[in-house]
């Protein structure tokens, strides 16, 4: 492309002046009204290209437009799906920075919507009960936006740190704060739920967890439906936790709770890939309920 410089005047410098000041630059009101490149113009692109790690220089080439052009999009202002090449941009950036904070890794939020960030995000869409297929459309968006108390202004977290283990005056407090209704969809899952609730009454008297069979109550805050399989195809969404990929259960327990839009909150756990292969144990069980527990006084503790 010409280089965009000094002197010159219309159109394509009115599209530089106006990205350059939705990204914070200060341009001169007789130039941006006059469609001007000017003296304040060429400073704004210097800044610009300097905070980019672009050459020295006061012109819009073809580097320093694409840099612009990747920096001026805002989360929502497209959709984002797996693509060749890859969508790239401050839009893309974003929803990996807040996906990496709210506990679904997708790697080093470089700007690039590869294969990581796809499985991130359907993991995500999946843990808040949408249609988990990767593409980020204007209900994925709602939900990060929902959620933007919980990730912005955050540090990205790249790094998955293992789970810890809550102290017993802390799962106490929740436990006795929360109402809780947790059942079993089949056998197996209903040995772990059995097993959470024991936990729960044996650390605190006024536990306020209770065991259901068939139907769960609704006088409850949160409703936990452990189960051993997936969901069928044919089955609408809901908040669901796959314990097998999932190394930061309270994160995602506390994405799914504050992104619910009504009460009781319904979130599905689901032990596929963990309960299938080879024996499983009273002791599997019983790790199992423990690490569940867990996860849920640490995600409602605060």
């Amino acid at each position: 492309m010409e280089s965009i410089a000094q002197g010159m005047q219309g159109p394509a410098v009115e599209d530089v002046q106006t990205r350059l000041t939705s990204l914070g630059y200060t341009i001169d009101e007789a130039e941006t009204s006059a469609k001007e490149f000017g003296t304040t113009s060429a400073a704004a692109v210097r800044a610009f290209r300097a905070s980019q790690g672009l050459e020295p220089g006061d012109e819009v080439d073809g580097a320093a437009w694409s840099a612009l052009v990747d920096a001026s999009y805002k989360l929502g202002d497209r959709t984002l799906y797996l693509r060749l090449p890859n969508f790239h941009g401050a839009d893309v950036q974003a929803l990996q920075r807040a996906l990496n904070t709210l506990g679904f890794a997708c790697g080093v939020d470089d700007g690039f919507f590869g294969p990581h960030t796809e499985a991130a995000l359907q993991q995500f869409q999946e843990n808040v009960g949408l249609f988990a297929d990767g593409m980020a459309f204007q209900d994925t968006f709602a939900y990060i936006n929902r959620l933007h108390h919980v990730w912005e202004g955050k540090p990205s977290v790249i790094d998955v740190e293992a789970e810890a283990r809550m102290g017993f005056a802390r799962a106490a407090n929740v436990l006795e704060s929360w109402h809780i209704a947790i059942g079993g969809e089949d056998a197996i899952a209903r040995n772990v739920a059995s097993r959470v609730w024991n936990i729960a009454s044996a650390t605190t008297d006024g536990s306020g967890i209770v065991l259901y069979d068939d139907t769960a109550p609704k006088d409850v805050d949160l409703i936990v439906e452990v189960a051993s399989d997936e969901l069928p195809e044919d089955a609408e969404p809901r908040a669901t936790i796959a314990l097998a990929e999932c190394q930061n259960l309270s994160l995602r327990v506390k994405t799914a709770v504050a992104a619910a839009t009504s009460k009781p909150i319904l979130l599905r756990i689901e032990l596929t890939g963990i309960t299938e292969y080879g024996m499983f144990t009273a002791s599997d069980a019983q790790t199992l309920a423990v690490r569940l527990l867990d996860g849920l006084c640490d995600a409602l503790s605060d």
